[in-house]
C-alpha cells in the first residue's frame, strides 16, 4: 500500500482520538507535527519513533507506517491519564536491532578471517546473549543465554560461518562491568565481507520502557533482531497494555517484566527467542493468547515476588527446559505464582523438564503437558483438569518410550 494512502485512510479510522501523529521513516521530517492531509494545521509525517512519541499527549494515538524501522520504541517516565491513554500503534511495522556489517570496520586479519574490536560497548551479559546474522539467519553458535553455552571457539579453529568473541581482560576498567575484546567472522577463502550478507544486533530492544510509566498502549508491533529482548519493561509501569505483539529470533527474551511492573497483553507470538516469557522481581503481568516455539534456553521463565497468568495459550517446546518457576533466594514470606488456564504445551524434541523450585507455585487449569517431566522441587502444585502424557514424533512415539506399554498409554490420552 503506497504510504500516502495508507496514512489518509488511517486518518478517517482515528478521528475519534484527540490527536493522531504519523511517523514514516522514508517521508517523514522531524521538523513536522506529525499531522496529515485533512488535519488542522496538518504538515505532514514525523520521521522517527521517538519524535512521535515525544510529541504525545494523553489520549492521542502515535502512527508507524507497517515498514522496517531500525530503531527501537523507548518510552521513559510517559504517562496518559485514565480513559485517555498514550497509544503507540505498528500497524505491522517491523522494529529491527540489526544493522549490517561494514567492511572498513573488520580487518581481514588471516584469510577469510576478519576481526572488529570495537563493535558496540558490551558487559557479559551482552555476550551471553549474541548472535550474527548470516543471510538473515541467526547464528549463536550453540549458545543461549539462559540455556546452554559452550566456550567460545579460537579464531584459528574456526570454520567459514561461524563466529568467536575473544575477551582482552588486560582492558578491563576498575569499577566497571564493561567489558571488551574481539569478534571475528570466518568466511570461505576470497569472499568479501560486503558481499557476505552479515549482520549484528547493535540495539537491545524493540520496545524498552524504564521510569514510570502509566496509562500506555501498544499494539501491533514486531520486535526483532535484537541482542536483548523484543520488549523490555523496567522501573514501574501501572495500566500498560499490549496488543497484538510479536517477538522474532531476540537475543534473550520475547517480553520480560522486571522490577514491579504491571501490564497485560492480549495477543502474544514469541518464536526463536532465548527464552519465549521472562518475568521477574516483584511484576504484576497477565498474558492472553500466548504462541510460543522454537526458543533456545528456557519457554517460561517466571522468578521473584508475586504473581503471573498466562490464558489461551500454546507453547511448542523445543527450549532446554520447558519452565522454571521460582521465588527468591533469602525471601521466606515471597512467592512467584504462576497460573496457567486453558494452555497446551508440547515437547517437540527429546523430553526435557518443568521445575518448579522453592518459593514457586503452579497453579494449572485445564492444561496439557506433553512430553514434559515436572520437577517440583520445594515448589508447590495445584493441578486442575490437567493431563501429563508423551508426546508423539514423526512416528508416533519418542524413541525412548516405544513399545506396547507407551503405545498403549498415549492410546488412552489421545482423544476418540
Amino acid at each position: 500500500m503506497p504510504r500516502l494512502h495508507f496514512l489518509l485512510s488511517i486518518f478517517c479510522v482515528a478521528a475519534a482520538y484527540s490527536a493522531d501523529i504519523y511517523v514514516d521513516p522514508v517521508l517523514g521530517d522531524e521538523h513536522n507535527n506529525g499531522l496529515v492531509s485533512k488535519a488542522k494545521g496538518a504538515d505532514g509525517p514525523v520521521k522517527t519513533i521517538a519524535r512521535g512519541i515525544k510529541m504525545a499527549q494523553p489520549g492521542d494515538t502515535v502512527h508507524l507506517v507497517p515498514v522496517v524501522f531500525k530503531e527501537s520504541a523507548v518510552f521513559n517516565n510517559r504517562a496518559g491519564e485514565p480513559g485517555k491513554p498514550i497509544t503507540l500503534d505498528g500497524h505491522g511495522a517491523t522494529l529491527d536491532g540489526s544493522e549490517d556489517l561494514h567492511p572498513d570496520d573488520w580487518p581481514e586479519v588471516a584469510p577469510g578471517l576478519f576481526r572488529n574490536d570495537h563493535l558496540l560497548r558490551l558487559d557479559d551479559a551482552v555476550i551471553q546473549r549474541w548472535f550474527f546474522l548470516w543471510d538473515g539467519k541467526m547464528n549463536h553458535m550453540g549458545r543461549s543465554s539462559k540455556g546452554l553455552r559452550p566456550d567460545f571457539k579460537k579464531p584459528e579453529d574456526l570454520q567459514p560461518g561461524e563466529w568467536t568473541f575473544i575477551k582482552d581482560d588486560s582492558r578491563k576498567q576498575p569499577n566497571s562491568a564493561n567489558i571488551f575484546g574481539a569478534f571475528y567472522v570466518k568466511l570461505p577463502p576470497g569472499q568479501k565481507l560486503a558481499d557476505a550478507h552479515i549482520a549484528a544486533p547493535i540495539r537491545s530492544a524493540g520496545v524498552q520502557m524504564s521510569g514510570t510509566n502509566k496509562w500506555l498502549v501498544m499494539r501491533n508491533l514486531i520486535a526483532t533482531h535484537v541482542y536483548n529482548d523484543g520488549y523490555n519493561i523496567h522501573g514501574s509501569s501501572r495500566d500498560c497494555v499490549f496488543e497484538n505483539i510479536r517477538a522474532f529470533e531476540c537475543g534473550d527474551d520475547g517480553i520480560s517484566a522486571h522490577d514491579d511492573c504491571q501490564f497485560r497483553v492480549d495477543g502474544l507470538i514469541s518464536m526463536g527467542n532465548s527464552t519465549g516469557i521472562a518475568d521477574t522481581g516483584d511484576s504484576i503481568t497477565e498474558y492472553n493468547h500466548v504462541f510460543i516455539r522454537d526458543c533456545l534456553g528456557i519457554d517460561l521463565l517466571f522468578f521473584g515476588t508475586n504473581r503471573h497468568v498466562i490464558k489461551n495459550g500454546v507453547v511448542l517446546s523445543s527450549a532446554h527446559t520447558v519452565a522454571s518457576l521460582s521465588g527468591v533466594e533469602g525471601n521466606p514470606t515471597g512467592t512467584c505464582t504462576l497460573k496457567l488456564d486453558n494452555v497446551f504445551i508440547r515437547r517437540e524434541t527429546a523430553p526435557a523438564e518443568a521445575r518448579i523450585g522453592k518459593g514457586g507455585k503452579l497453579d494449572a487449569e485445564h492444561v496439557t503437558f506433553l512430553g514434559c517431566h515436572l520437577l517440583a522441587a520445594d515448589g508447590e502444585v495445584i493441578l486442575h483438569d490437567t493431563i501429563f502424557g508423551l508426546a508423539p514424533d514423526k512416528n508416533g512415539l519418542w524413541p525412548a518410550a516405544r513399545g506396547a506399554k507407551a503405545a498403549t498409554l498415549l492410546k488412552e490420552l489421545t482423544p476418540h
